[in-house]
């Protein structure tokens, strides 16, 4: 008895011991594979740093929503929970089922158009209950709100050519960056600041608004006079898009010493300038913009070539032909449009859904001391190049393809480098130069992206409804791609400090069952399910009742 007594105390002492340690010194492991309860360290930091509240209201979630979602809405509050670990009583937290919450369908519907009018599109989703095909409107979707801020943010995102369960795991992986970018942005209290040169571009305005638009919120954006600004001093990153004019060098010296000084640049650059020269097709022709020697320095070459992808590209109204005494215009694949889908390894692109391009050329990485060379953008793998000066003719689209002239392989064609760059500038600049006293050779840890489009940025406009259409929309399928996803996250890649990005690389792998397996053994496992169970039960008894009869038979 006095044995039993001890035991007891000491079993007590030890459990108590273990809590009051687990009070003090905080820990938790994550035994999953893919690290998939794990949170980065940026969002940790993140989270540690709140000053106020932030309450997230999540409106994915309602009564018999498909397991898809279901799982999608678990990882959401899984991920929220583990924020809460971090962020403690400043991170809070609901979800709410508009379905229940208003009963009357017009509320109902008003509150949805409300929500979605903030940037959360609602999805249509299909399930079966008790046999009979139901469906539901659901909002994948949060809003967080912080003092008297509000964000919009969705939660179901992915490449739209995967089937649906990996659009579903692509959005899965994703959560945990969507939640705390959002949350980021939010919280920001200083904005970065952002320049785009006004003198060597000619692209209209009305097709930079959605860009502005989408920068806006997060960063100042600022119209930089490049030929009278005698320094980029200031500002953090430069934009620069789909430039037309020649950068004189006095200017480019400006833009290599921002990026020695440590300055972020994102170049969309055109090698090729299409004009149209007739109804039978387009010329394309070699365009310098004085970038070339700049950009080849920092190891990445434009080349003046156009690609043509016969795998994945998008179609434009052409005339095939005459049906009677009218033209027959349909929609026929441009090849000269392709739409990129093959990414590179980086949190940038990772999951992202198709981006839409119009005459874009290669890219080649040249030598560069020191710079880490990450592709993001490349084609399919059925490709030809077209090299500058050549006519496009319309003809060619009506045509059979001939799939042996489509062997020029993958081709890149958006480039991010990374390192200290060295300056173009480097043993030109003399003692007697006025600049020689602020001259940097060698620069400062960098980043650049560089699109041989300089049309991805920039958005359509509607001249028959005077408005502008969203950056990416294709108004002849009426798809949108993720032209606008794209330069955000280059942007928040540049110039984000915390590496909130980095979120974006977690990886969870779908594991589906063998669905002819599971049909063809449904019943053996069943049954082991069942059977297996109550046996062990059994043998555990029987095993009981015999160590009890020997130990008592003593």
């Amino acid at each position: 008895m006095k044995n039993k007594s001890v035991q007891f105390i000491i079993i007590f002492v030890v459990i108590l011991g273990v809590n009051l340690l687990a009070n003090h010194f905080f820990f938790r492991i994550d035994l999953t594979q893919e690290k998939r309860y794990t949170i980065s360290d940026a969002s940790k930091n993140l989270l540690q740093n709140l000053d106020d509240e932030v309450y997230v209201k999540v409106y994915l979630t309602g009564k018999g929503i498909p397991a898809g979602f279901k799982r999608l809405e678990n990882a959401v509050k899984e991920t929220l929970d583990e924020f809460q670990i971090y962020g403690g009583t400043n991170i809070k937290y609901t979800f709410i089922d508009l379905n229940a919450e208003y009963k009357d369908e017009k509320t109902r519907n008003e509150k949805i158009a409300a929500i979605a009018q903030k940037g959360i599109t609602p999805t249509n989703v299909y399930n079966n209950e008790d046999g009979k095909k139901t469906q539901s409107l659901i909002l994948p979707g949060a809003i967080i709100t912080y003092k008297d801020k509000e964000i919009a943010t969705l939660l179901l995102k992915g490449n739209k050519l995967s089937s649906p369960q990996e659009i579903l795991n692509q959005s899965y992986e994703g959560v945990e960056y969507q939640l705390a970018s959002a949350i980021k942005r939010v919280t920001a209290t200083a904005k970065k600041k952002i320049g785009f040169f006004i003198n060597y571009t000619n692209l209209p305005a009305v097709n930079q608004l959605d860009l502005i638009g989408a920068l806006k919120p997060n960063y100042e954006l600022y119209p930089v006079d490049l030929r009278n600004s005698p320094t980029l001093d200031g500002l953090d990153a430069i934009f620069v898009l789909k430039p037309e004019q020649v950068f004189n060098d006095d200017d480019k010296y400006k833009i290599d010493q921002f990026i020695m000084n440590g300055g972020k640049a994102i170049f969309f650059v055109d090698a090729v300038k299409v004009d149209s020269v007739a109804r039978e097709g387009n010329m394309a022709q070699v365009q310098s913009v004085g970038l070339e020697d700049l950009l080849f320095k920092y190891g990445v070459r434009l080349n003046p070539n156009l690609i043509k992808d016969a795998q994945m590209s998008a179609a434009i109204p052409l005339d095939v032909g005459n049906f009677g005494d009218r033209s027959n215009i349909q929609l026929t694949q441009w090849q000269y449009f392709p739409l990129i889908n093959t990414f590179g390894k980086s949190p940038i692109v990772r999951n992202l859904d198709a981006i839409y391009t119009k005459y874009v050329g290669t890219l080649d990485t040249v030598r560069a001391s020191g710079i880490l060379k990450t592709p993001l953008l490349m084609t399919s793998q059925y490709t030809q190049l077209l090299k500058a000066p050549a006519i496009m003719s319309y003809n060619f689209a009506s045509k059979d393809l001939n799939a042996s002239q489509y062997n020029a392989g993958v081709q890149t064609v958006g480039l991010l480098l990374e390192g200290k760059f060295e300056s173009l500038y480097k043993n030109r600049i003399l003692p007697n130069d006025t600049r020689f006293a602020t001259f940097k050779a060698n620069g400062e840890d960098s980043k650049i992206i560089v699109c041989s489009d300089g049309d991805i940025p920039a958005n359509d406009f509607d001249k028959k409804n005077n408005t502008p259409l969203p950056l990416g929309f294709d108004k002849y399928s009426g798809n949108t791609f993720a032209n606008k996803d794209f330069v955000l996250n280059a942007i928040d890649y540049l110039l984000d400090d915390n590496g909130v990005i980095v979120a974006r690389n977690k990886e969870i792998k779908l594991r589906p069952l063998d669905k002819a397996a599971l049909q063809d053994d449904r019943t053996y496992w069943q049954s082991v399910n069942l059977i297996v169970p109550i046996i062990i039960l059994v043998i555990l008894g029987i095993a009981r009742n015999f160590w009890r009869q020997r130990k008592y038979t003593r």
